[in-house]
């Protein structure tokens, strides 16, 4: 009788803390993180279907911000912050988000950029600081939908710049 072996993958210690979400889009790497770098892009496809950014102040770099508001399609503002933590272009975005600086109850978020032949592979890992603001974050703010949206907006915006060969 031959030997059945299961491989099992470790769970990260923080795997009850975070959600990840990936996503293959149709266009070069440098073009997929462009689109995350410079706010005349984040603009135009970020946050969930329906919702629309008003930034005000963005600066990408290490130690930088990002202040800015998400307007849901029911009228409600929510004010939001990121302070980008660490830059490795054009292969990884690592940062800080809560809705305001000092926040107790931001999470960190790493994004990854792989080449998947012409399209890249794009990982949104987000670390909550506890299981129950995860939960909260789902439940309540469906996080999971609404990072699967975000980043189908984002395809869709990189795919027709990349389509018509814009890059502004």
């Amino acid at each position: 009788m031959a030997e059945v072996r299961h491989e099992t993958r470790a769970e990260p210690a923080t795997a009850d803390r975070e959600i990840v979400i990936s996503r293959v889009i149709d266009a070069p790497r440098e073009l997929v993180f462009e689109a995350f770098t410079e706010v005349r892009h984040l603009s135009r496809w970020w946050g969930p279907e329906g919702f629309t950014t008003t930034t005000r102040s963005f600066e990408f770099r290490v130690g930088g911000e990002w202040d800015f508001v998400l307007h849901g399609p029911d009228g409600t503002d929510y004010p939001e912050w990121i302070s980008w933590t660490e830059l490795a272009p054009p292969e990884r975005i690592e940062f800080l988000h809560g809705e305001s600086r000092g926040d107790p109850n931001a999470f960190e978020s790493t994004l990854t950029f792989a080449p998947d032949g012409a399209a890249t592979r794009i990982e949104m890992r987000t670390v909550f600081p506890t299981k129950e603001l995860r939960d909260e974050a789902v439940e309540k703010y469906h996080a999971i939908e609404g990072g699967q949206q975000t980043l189908s907006n984002l395809a869709a915006y990189v795919t027709e710049i990349s389509r018509l060969g814009v890059e502004g």
